[in-house]
């Protein structure tokens, strides 16, 4: 089929890694299916509590916000398509191939946007406390916030825009989600422009993470000479380091084995490994930051458990406060 293909565009490609028997299948249907739930609830949960508490409308909530609807729309792009395809393989347009592709791409590099957002929103709160309130305006929030998600869609714009109507010599794709690297591979002709625009944005969202890790670590060598900061720290920060290490080590392991996986590898691991950023980041996340901040837990207790009116007065809600 690849050979009768050569030189022509290739209308419907194909998926590997779905060699399982019926049981396994099942198996893996239903726990597929219970870990999307969770991913659902999880971050549904504390978009609502952010929406419905006036009281975390700051900032750093409407940033945590953010990453949760960016994880529900990266796992949107893969979870439903993969629940399929347990039910029923079959091939896919090279169009919905792409679409795929853009969606969990994109995803990931919004990650790293928000993440940023979220470590100089840290730095402005703990480093220039006195000022923050001049620096993160509201005005300047929602920009930041625009920015974020239109940075992200444009940069996996341009990279998915060379791969456009290129004639295929393949129809095989070596992982259960469309990757546009490998799509690239299956090009007759290697596209104009396609290698330029990804390298430039892995460095660039590879600045990204640089820029908050050092910021965090600049954080924690500040706030080690006051206690007050050390709390301030603790109680804000720890969420956003937890969820930088855990996203950007599933990114960094998945970009590294894309690039330079042994072909050796079992077909099992290898799925594993592919989609290891789409199942730990989007569940870790919410709860990470649903025990650690107070005002998230304290706002989920009064939805699920009490039901008082979110964001009214500590002593008659179960709004509570946080340092800024």
């Amino acid at each position: 089929m690849e050979n009768a293909s050569r030189g022509a565009y290739a209308p419907l490609l194909t998926l590997s890694g779905f060699d399982f028997s019926r049981p396994q299948r099942a198996l893996l249907f239903a726990v597929t299916l219970l870990w999307y739930v969770l991913i659902l609830v999880g971050n549904g949960t504390i978009i609502v509590a952010v929406a419905l508490d006036r009281a975390m409308h700051e900032p750093m909530y409407i940033f945590l916000c953010n990453l949760c609807v960016n994880a529900l729309y990266g796992t949107l792009g893969f979870y439903p398509k993969f629940l399929a395809d347990l039910v029923h393989r079959g091939p896919v347009s090279y169009g919905a191939c792409m679409l795929q592709g853009y969606v969990i791409h994109s995803s990931t590099c919004g990650d790293f946007s928000i993440l940023a957002l979220m470590a100089y929103d840290r730095y402005v709160a703990i480093c220039r406390p006195l000022s923050y309130h001049v620096i993160m305006t509201r005005a300047r929030m929602w920009l930041f916030v625009f920015v974020s998600w239109l940075v992200p869609l444009v940069a996996m714009f341009m990279n998915t825009a060379t791969l456009l109507g290129r004639a295929l010599c393949g129809t095989t794709i070596n992982r259960i989600y469309c990757v546009n690297w490998m799509v690239t591979s299956l090009a007759c002709v290697p596209p104009p422009g396609n290698a330029a625009v990804g390298y430039f944005n892995m460095l660039f969202y590879f600045g990204h993470f640089v820029f908050v890790f050092y910021s965090y670590l600049y954080l924690v060598r500040t706030c080690l000479r006051s206690r007050e900061s050390t709390r301030r720290f603790t109680q804000t920060c720890v969420p956003h380091v937890v969820s930088l290490l855990t996203f950007g080590g599933s990114t960094l392991l998945d970009l590294l084995y894309m690039r330079f996986g042994h072909a050796h590898i079992s077909q099992h691991l290898s799925n594993f490994l592919a989609v290891e950023f789409l199942l730990i980041p989007p569940v870790i996340n919410p709860l990470v930051y649903g025990l650690k901040l107070h005002k998230i837990r304290r706002t989920v207790m009064c939805l699920v458990l009490r039901g008082p009116k979110p964001g009214a007065r500590p002593e008659v809600g179960c709004a509570g406060t946080d340092a800024a």
